[in-house]
């Protein structure tokens, strides 16, 4: 498609669907017809480019009137990935965003949604996602984004989100978690909410869940809905039915039983294999649209970082605070040595970690439920393996035993394992399908390794050295890297926070150990 003089746009199409375009948009003309094929003219307006969006097939790119209007707030330029998805949404009403993980796709939606505000087509705006970047992605790059509108987390309470909900003058911008939907869902509903963005949607692939349907009601004819996944149906065509019935309901059947007919066929009476033809058959149903790969944003950076927040449980955060309350008992008038404050520091980690050594020497466990779920989506985001570093040996058989439990393929490697079996190991993970997930003691595997064939790297818990730090990272990023990379720190308490913070700026955490652990032991006693 072409922009004319800054004001309308010229494309060629077959004669009849010309005339069916032409018929439905007043302001736009049929120029001339040669061979079958027609040349049309159409005013360049958004509610002209929304109207054409329904009549073109789903692949051609049509110009949104953003990329003239609109300035793009915020501190950073955003990438042309991002303005292309910010185009493609600004122009739809129900869409899909399936861009990678690390793309940007929650600043772009940002920018769509501030449009559509500017234009007046939309009011408020709620967005679902996972706990663990509520605050750590929507709301920092709502922060960085659109400074001009108001926004907040719901969470916590019932009465504290229904206040944020129901304040005066509203949010514009409003942040929850999926199960937040639920607790709100009279609120949302009568909030006026015009535009509902799903973040990482494979938690609504599934129709007969509780969240789907709380979802599905808050939502009516005018809603605007935006759904977002790096991976859409990964794990199996009928992951598409609950996704396609909200954005593209007239793209499937009606039930889930008719669609897994269509996509599936039956081996045995419990097993069910997918259809030759079903890869074509969930594209076309997970339509409208958008992906880029990592690899194709040639303006990303090869290695981005993301953080997210896993808050402790209740019954971590009461040992989190008793542990803190009995360091700062035995160092009552007492001068902190390095190795002390080192020793009470790798406690507090541990513990946030899930597991901690007590004084006899046994593990004792603790409910990290939030922290193996952000595990999980960061998992189910990424299309490639995965290498998830845990600094603590008693906290690696729970790591590993949860990726088992979820279905992964999963390989250790730490003190225990001989040099042999690491390389066995390594060399299967490079070279196989699986493993699909190593999971890694940083000092085991820290050096001279190569392991490309995962584009993503976890850190369960921070560790205690930046050149381990970095060293870790540096397993991904080595010659015959082919993809961009993302490392993701999960964090959910404040001693996480301030290590990962001088990891980050490259601070050796020997220097600094006293100075850490006074700050740690002098700040709010709430984990």
């Amino acid at each position: 498609m072409e922009v004319v003089l800054d004001s309308a746009i010229k494309f060629k199409a077959p004669v009849e669907h010309a005339e069916h375009i032409t018929r439905a948009i007043d302001k736009s003309e049929i120029l001339n017809v040669a061979s079958g094929v027609a040349d049309v003219l159409v005013n360049w307006e958004l509610d002209e480019m929304k109207t054409l969006a329904r009549y073109v097939p789903h692949d051609i790119k049509i110009p949104s009137p953003i990329v003239r209007e609109y300035d793009w707030p915020g501190l950073f330029k955003p990438f042309q990935h991002q303005i292309e998805t910010a185009e493609f949404l600004s122009l739809r009403q129900r869409a899909f965003c399936f861009n990678e993980a690390g793309t940007g796709k929650t600043s772009a939606a940002i920018w769509a949604a501030d449009y559509l505000m500017k234009k007046g087509l939309v009011h408020r705006v709620l967005v679902v996602c996972p706990l663990s970047i509520m605050y750590s992605a929507w709301q920092a790059d709502l922060f960085k984004t659109v400074m001009h509108r108001r926004s907040a987390v719901a969470y916590g309470s019932a009465s504290r989100r229904k206040n944020i909900i129901e304040s005066t003058p509203h949010y514009e911008f409003i942040v929850t978690n999926y199960d937040g939907v639920g607790v709100m869902h009279k609120e949302i509903k009568e909030g006026g909410f015009d535009l509902i963005i799903v973040d990482e949607a494979n938690a609504y692939k599934n129709v007969s869940t509780v969240r789907w349907k709380k979802l599905s009601k808050i939502i009516d004819a005018t809603t605007y809905v935006w759904m977002m996944t790096g991976t859409p149906a990964s794990q199996s065509p009928m992951d598409a039915f609950g996704l396609a019935k909200i954005i593209n309901p007239n793209g499937i059947t009606r039930t889930a039983t008719a669609w897994r007919d269509r996509v599936m066929y039956q081996v045995t009476r419990f097993k069910w294999l997918p259809k030759a033809e079903s890869k074509q058959t969930v594209f076309d149903a997970l339509q409208p649209a958008i992906r880029f790969n990592k690899n194709e944003c040639l303006d990303l950076p090869d290695v981005m970082y993301q953080t997210r927040e896993v808050p402790l449980t209740p019954q971590a955060l009461s040992f989190y605070k008793k542990l803190k309350n009995d360091m700062m008992i035995k160092a009552a008038g007492e001068e902190v040595s390095a190795v002390n404050a080192a020793a009470a520091l790798n406690k507090l980690l541990q513990l946030s970690g899930g597991a901690i050594y007590t004084d006899n020497q046994e593990v004792l466990e603790f409910d990290i439920g939030p922290r193996k779920q952000a595990l999980k989506e960061v998992l189910e985001e990424t299309e490639h393996k995965v290498i998830v570093f845990v600094p603590y040996r008693h906290t690696i058989e729970l790591v590993s035993n949860f990726l088992r439990s979820e279905g992964y393929t999963v390989e250790i490697i730490s003190g225990d394992v001989t040099a042999r079996e690491r390389g066995e190991i390594f060399n299967r993970f490079q070279t196989t399908n699986n493993p699909h997930v190593l999971v890694i003691q940083p000092q085991a595997a820290s050096h001279g390794v190569t392991l490309t064939a995962a584009n993503t790297v976890v850190f369960w818990s921070p560790v205690m050295s930046v050149e381990t730090y970095m060293q870790c990272v540096a397993r991904i990023d080595r010659v015959g890297q082919k993809n961009k990379m993302t490392v993701v720190h999960l964090q959910g308490s404040e001693v996480e926070r301030r290590v990962f913070n001088m990891l980050m700026d490259k601070k050796e955490l020997h220097e600094g150990l006293v100075d850490l652990y006074k700050q740690e032991m002098e700040g709010e006693n709430n984990g």
